[in-house]
């Protein structure tokens, strides 16, 4: 008789100690798939700001923002050399001309009945106080 109730106690606890092992294993097994779509979310964000930076960080995107800030490209460079003496011309930037505008080509004007008020005329609108003076002004770009 002891020696079934030895025998039974160890097949009981060894079933427990089976058991406790193999929930033990599940948990982990949840951690990790949780992980594992933690960070394809993550790399799927890192992706999409590396698309961001590499859009901003493009030539011709770099140039429409430095001109929306008004900056002008400078002149030739000027080197000081490490005994002091100055390489080069330095001058001040100058911005370059603007562009001329394309004609823009006017609709056809139809004739109004003699009672009719006359038309506005559809020309282009008239610069504004900022565009007179010819300094740009920086446009307001959402952030992020």
């Amino acid at each position: 008789m002891p020696f079934v109730l030895l025998v039974v106690a160890l097949l009981g606890g060894g079933l427990i100690s089976l058991l406790l092992l193999n929930s033990a294993l599940n948990q982990g097994s949840f951690q990790l798939t949780q992980l594992k779509k933690e960070t394809l979310v993550l790399t799927d964000e890192e992706q999409a700001l590396q698309r961001d930076v590499d859009g901003y960080s493009a030539p011709d995107a770099l140039q429409r923002r430095a001109h929306e800030l008004g900056l002008v490209p400078g002149g030739s460079p000027v080197f000081i050399g490490p005994d002091g003496k100055v390489a080069g011309a330095a001058s001040q930037a100058q911005a370059p001309p603007p562009p001329s505008p394309a004609p823009v080509a006017q609709p056809p004007v139809s004739a109004a009945p003699s009672g009719a008020p006359p038309a506005a005329a559809s020309g282009p609108p008239a610069p504004t106080p900022s565009a007179a003076n010819g300094t740009p002004q920086p446009s307001q770009t959402p952030g992020r």
